[in-house]
C-alpha cells in the first residue's frame, strides 16, 4: 500500500483509556440500583450500539433493568470528570499524532460516542489540534459494524477508502472498516477481538506509536 492520505481514529479504548474509567462510574451507579457488573459482562458491551447495549444488559439483568437511565447517569459523571481532568491518553497516541502531523497526513476521529462528548475529551486532553474532522454516533443513521461512519470520513476528505487507514480496538469497529473496504489496524484494549477477525487486519499492535513504523514499512 502507498502512504495513506487519511488516518481515521476511533476514540474510546483507542485514543483514551476511557473504557476502564467508564466501567468504574457505571459499576458504582449500578450498585446503587442493586446490580453487580462484572468485567466480563462489561467487555461484552464494548463497541456495541446503544440499542445492542440495551439488549445485552437486559439479558444480563432482566427486562426491568433501567439501562437508559443508568447509562445516562454514568455518562454524565464521566463527562463531569473529563471537564475537570484530562482523560488518560493511551500509550503511543501523542507520538503517532505528532508523526502524522509532520508527514502532513490528515487525521479525524470517528466515534460511537456523541460528537459533543468527543470534542470535550479531545479539548481537555489538548489533542483537538491534531484532528480536522470529528464525527460522533449521533451524526449517523447506522452504528458500527455498519461502515457509514468511516465512509462518511472518506467522503469528507474526498479520499478513496483504499487510501485511508482506520485505527480500532473493537470487533465492531474492525468489521465496519472491513465492510467499507478500508484497511484497518487493531490496537486491542480491554477485549481482544477474535483471531479470525484480526487475521483480516493490516496488523495487530500493542501501542499506537508502532503504527507509524508499520505505515512507513508498507509505503
Amino acid at each position: 500500500m502507498n502512504i495513506p492520505k487519511l488516518i481515521i481514529f476511533d476514540m474510546d479504548g483507542l485514543i483514551f483509556d476511557s473504557e476502564r474509567l467508564f466501567m468504574q462510574f457505571l459499576s458504582q451507579i449500578m450498585l446503587d440500583y442493586g446490580y453487580h457488573l462484572t468485567r466480563e459482562q462489561y467487555c461484552q458491551t464494548l463497541g456495541l450500539s446503544m440499542n445492542d447495549v440495551r439488549t445485552t444488559m437486559k439479558e444480563f439483568f432482566g427486562e426491568d433493568y433501567p439501562c437508559d437511565e443508568i447509562s445516562a447517569m454514568a455518562r454524565r459523571r464521566m463527562n463531569e470528570y473529563a471537564f475537570h481532568h484530562p482523560l488518560p491518553v493511551k500509550p503511543g497516541i501523542e507520538a503517532l499524532l505528532r508523526h502524522l502531523q509532520l508527514q502532513g497526513i490528515a487525521c479525524c476521529v470517528a466515534s460511537s460516542s456523541p460528537r459533543e462528548t468527543v470534542s470535550l475529551y479531545l479539548e481537555t486532553a489538548r489533542l483537538s489540534s491534531y484532528f480536522s474532522f470529528i464525527i460522533g454516533g449521533d451524526d449517523l443513521l447506522h452504528s458500527k459494524p455498519d461502515p457509514e461512519i468511516f465512509l462518511t470520513c472518506c467522503r469528507h476528505f474526498q479520499t478513496a477508502p483504499a487510501d485511508a487507514v482506520v485505527l480500532e480496538d473493537s470487533e465492531n469497529g474492525i468489521k465496519a472498516a472491513l465492510a467499507g473496504n478500508i484497511p484497518v489496524i487493531c490496537i486491542p484494549d480491554m477485549k481482544r477481538p477474535g483471531e479470525e477477525l484480526l487475521s483480516r487486519t493490516l496488523c495487530t499492535l500493542d501501542t499506537a506509536d508502532q503504527a507509524a513504523e508499520i505505515l512507513i514499512c508498507h509505503s
